[in-house]
């Protein structure tokens, strides 16, 4: 069971949910959706709104469904939990259901999906997209991380809701 907690109350180091704890971008409707583990992110306030910033590559089966959709979920877990993130982040919805095999249960915000194990969850609404282009990177070291030139689109989406685990 989850509660509603008001954006201003939110205390969480992103630093840490982000870097260490990583989350699950997950996106789709109560008929087919996906999820992927991420470690790179961002959240703050831009255009007077509470945001989340997310970054996907074109080639993860995640992405067609950020395309579909006008929404996504952010979730986070406790750490005996890392496992199941670090399969999620190697293995394809694609190619086998990674949603059954890791034992998650989706339940949906309206007709966002989300996982009944997270301990926190941050339901967004898409504001905003932008393919990175690598003419703007302003050092060289960036390029390490795209060695098959597959830049990330970044999403830019509000968070609307911020639900915590009882």
């Amino acid at each position: 069971m989850f509660e509603e907690l008001k954006i201003e109350d939110f205390q969480e180091n992103i630093f840490t949910l982000l870097n260490n704890d990583w989350t699950l971008i997950t996106a789709g409707d109560d008929k087919q959706a996906n999820t992927m583990t991420a470690s790179w992110g961002g959240m703050g306030i831009l255009w007077n709104k509470a945001v989340a910033t997310i970054y996907v590559r074109p080639q993860r089966y995640t992405y067609q469904f950020l395309e579909k959709q006008d929404t996504f979920s952010l979730t986070f877990f406790t750490p005996d939990k890392h496992e199941i993130l670090a399969y999620c982040g190697s293995h394809s919805g694609k190619d086998e259901d990674k949603i059954a095999k890791c034992g998650l249960t989706l339940q949906y915000d309206e007709n966002t999906p989300y996982f009944n194990q997270a301990r926190l969850v941050l339901i967004c609404k898409k504001l905003y997209w932008q393919d990175m282009d690598p003419n703007h990177f302003l050092s060289d070291d960036i390029l390490k991380n795209y060695p098959k030139h597959d830049y990330h689109r970044m999403y830019i989406g509000e968070i609307t809701k911020v639900l915590v685990k009882k």
